[in-house]
């Protein structure tokens, strides 16, 4: 018969995974998409689990992609 592993956290210290993290990390948007992209089109489930995470964007990206946005939207 198999034996069914039970995961319990340590009660000593406080549970993390509802706490928002700051972030620490500093990335580049090109080293960034095409893992963003190959998780998202092979529909890794990880992924979900950040949808609701803030990122920071320069303000000229942000601008570039209001602008991106407002011209594809479809016509009613």
């Amino acid at each position: 018969m198999a034996t069914h592993l039970r995961v319990f956290p340590d009660s000593r210290e406080p549970a993390t995974r509802h706490r928002p993290q700051e972030p620490a990390v500093h990335v580049s948007l090109g080293d960034l998409l095409p893992l963003l992209a190959l998780a998202k089109r092979h529909h890794y489930v990880w992924l979900q689990d950040f949808l609701d995470d803030e990122v920071a964007i320069t303000p000229d990206l942000y601008d570039v992609l209001c602008a991106f946005n407002d011209s594809h939207r479809p016509s009613a």
